[in-house]
């Protein structure tokens, strides 16, 4: 599916501020600062997938394309457990 330059826009905004987010958190830097205290640094890596539709037509109504989907690795979600991030699992 082509989209528009708003709508690129929006999702790049929509990143920014889920990565201003994990940044700013106080448990995410107490989390890391436990870490270094610890003796280890760490690297966060969250892949983030956005699927975007149309409003309307036949997707509304069940004839569409699936719901987008969120893949985690079992790093990904040791990392979220730890960081105290709930998720449920559809599996």
């Amino acid at each position: 599916m082509e989209i528009n330059d708003e709508a690129k826009q929006i999702v790049q905004e929509l990143g920014a501020a889920i990565n201003a987010a994990v940044e700013g958190s106080a448990e995410v830097a107490a989390a890391i600062e436990r870490l270094r205290e610890a003796g280890y640094e760490m690297e966060l890596t969250l892949r983030l997938e956005i699927g975007l539709r149309e409003h309307g037509g036949e997707a509304d109504e069940g004839g569409g394309e699936d719901p987008a989907r969120l893949e985690l690795t079992d790093e990904d979600r040791r990392t979220l457990r730890s960081m105290k991030i709930r998720f449920d699992e559809q599996e």
